[in-house]
């Protein structure tokens, strides 16, 4: 899928001057909801135009911008995986997920995740392919708080994307003439070499977290 859609940049990418800002708000929704779309094809590719100047602000504003719209369709996709698990619950998405991609086997997966570890499993599954999607479900269903699964969403949500813009950022920086499908590739390699590394990272925040809430909490006894 990944190459598939990758070849498709090229139409997109002549607009990125105008539209640019948009695509990457509305692709990175549709990411982060439960239709099934790699987000390496959507941040890569910001991050690289806005390094060459072409997202219709200049370096490192073009940059700041595409992370922030980035994180946004993010949030924008999750809430509705949250809010639809909210209203019609697990049992309907069981029966009913494969009609919205959502397949039974990783749905019960991440429940199973979301369960055993609580509430920041949506900030560290955030980064963790397959489950990045389908990890809001759970935290539905569950009736999450909307505030700390906002805080949570956004902050993994908010790391992957920088990582991935920054990776095109990079390459555009570095690369001389780079077809979409090879920056594609070559970025989604870099991600995937580095993924362990930024998931230790958020496990270790997440562990740092959770200590401290419970320093705090014990504290008001």
């Amino acid at each position: 899928m990944l190459e598939t859609l990758a070849s498709h940049l090229d139409s997109a990418a002549a607009m990125a001057p105008t539209w640019g800002l948009v695509l990457v708000f509305a692709f990175m929704a549709v990411e982060s909801s439960f239709v099934p779309f790699p987000s390496e094809v959507v941040m890569i590719p910001a991050g690289f135009l806005a390094a060459r100047g072409e997202l219709g602000l200049p370096g490192a504003a073009a940059l700041s911008a595409a992370i922030a719209v980035g994180i946004a369709g993010s949030l924008l996709g999750a809430y509705v995986n949250y809010f639809l698990a909210l209203k019609v619950g697990k049992p309907f998405l069981l029966k009913y997920g494969r009609w919205f991609f959502v397949k039974s086997a990783p749905l019960e997966r991440a429940c199973e995740i979301f369960n055993r570890y609580g509430a920041e499993t949506t900030f560290v599954c955030r980064l963790v392919p397959v489950v990045r999607q389908l990890i809001s479900i759970p935290a539905g269903i569950a009736r999450m708080p909307l505030w700390s699964f906002t805080l949570f969403t956004g902050l993994g949500a908010g790391i992957w994307t920088t990582v991935l813009a920054f990776v095109g950022w990079w390459l555009g920086r570095t690369a001389g003439e780079l077809s979409y499908p090879e920056l594609v590739r070559r970025g989604a390699e870099l991600s995937k070499d580095n993924l362990p590394w930024v998931v230790l990272g958020a496990v270790v925040l997440a562990a740092l977290y959770c200590l401290a809430a419970k320093l705090v909490m014990g504290g008001r006894k």
